[in-house]
């Protein structure tokens, strides 16, 4: 999440310099068409400076388990010089797609890129220059960040989960918020991740403390549930160190992603057995 500042609202935004969002999405726009399980959504649209935009929003439904369905939202891409998390939630879906029994009694919403015009244009900043993830429930004027609050505040999500990496790191790491079980999540999540990348095991990540590569504080205007909300959803924060192997960092969030709808999945077949 953290970043260095310096020229991070200098950007490619002649249209021939921008990073293809379509190419991104186009394997998973492959699959919408033949899977029983996966549904794209482009209804979440936006103007910046009069071009039309959509924010991508695929729901995968799993194979039907136990009572009512559990809601995630799996967000990337809030920082546009980060396409390592949004490639990963492609992977993922594509992997549940082959194996959807790893998505038993879920409702996953996934939001690959949070942060159009910041994609396209290879900046952390969207391109109105706007840190969009220091911006939510701020009464923000942005129409990406309106957008994603009415995702938020409508999806009625038991758990939400974002995709960044940190070019300040060297090791994977989580920040955890909201629900008290989240600290039961992050564990197994980050020692699934360590297959692929080693952990962040100093006592000071980002700016705060840290113990067992999990830190409990974050910035405000952070994308999460809004202030309040009942029952709090559990909230995690996936962190991938910058300029890794591409394959590696997909897979160590991919594998992270895997262990807490597992883990999860568990805890609510245990709290319905009560």
């Amino acid at each position: 999440m953290a970043r260095r500042e310096a020229g991070a609202r200098i950007g490619k935004s002649t249209a021939a310099a921008r990073r293809s969002i379509a190419d991104l999405l186009a394997p998973l726009d492959q699959l919408v068409k033949d899977s029983p399980n996966l549904v794209a959504n482009r209804e979440a649209q936006f103007e910046i400076n009069g071009e039309p935009y959509v924010l991508p929003h695929y729901l995968f439904i799993g194979p039907k388990s136990g009572d009512a369905p559990i809601r995630i939202g799996i967000f990337a891409g809030i920082h546009g010089d980060e396409p390592e998390g949004a490639h990963a939630v492609v992977r993922l879906l594509r992997f549940l797609d082959a194996h959807p029994e790893a998505a038993a009694g879920y409702y996953l919403s996934v939001y690959p890129v949070c942060n159009p015009t910041g994609f396209e244009d290879y900046t952390r900043h969207s391109r109105r220059g706007k840190d969009l993830n220091r911006d939510f429930w701020t009464n923000s004027a942005e129409p990406e960040t309106q957008l994603l609050e009415a995702e938020l505040a409508s999806g009625s999500f038991h758990g939400i989960i974002s995709l960044h990496v940190d070019d300040t790191s060297d090791g994977f790491y989580g920040y955890v918020a909201g629900a008290t079980l989240t600290r039961y999540l992050i564990g197994p999540a980050l020692k699934a991740a360590d297959a692929f990348l080693p952990l962040d095991k100093r006592a000071l990540i980002d700016g705060f403390p840290a113990r067992n590569s999990v830190v409990h504080n974050s910035f405000p205007g952070v994308l999460r549930a809004r202030a309040g909300l009942r029952p709090r959803p559990f909230e995690i924060i996936l962190e991938s160190p910058k300029d890794r192997s591409a394959y590696l960092t997909e897979w160590a969030f991919v594998a992270a992603l895997q262990s807490i709808l597992a883990g999860y999945r568990k805890f609510i077949a245990y709290a319905r057995n009560l």
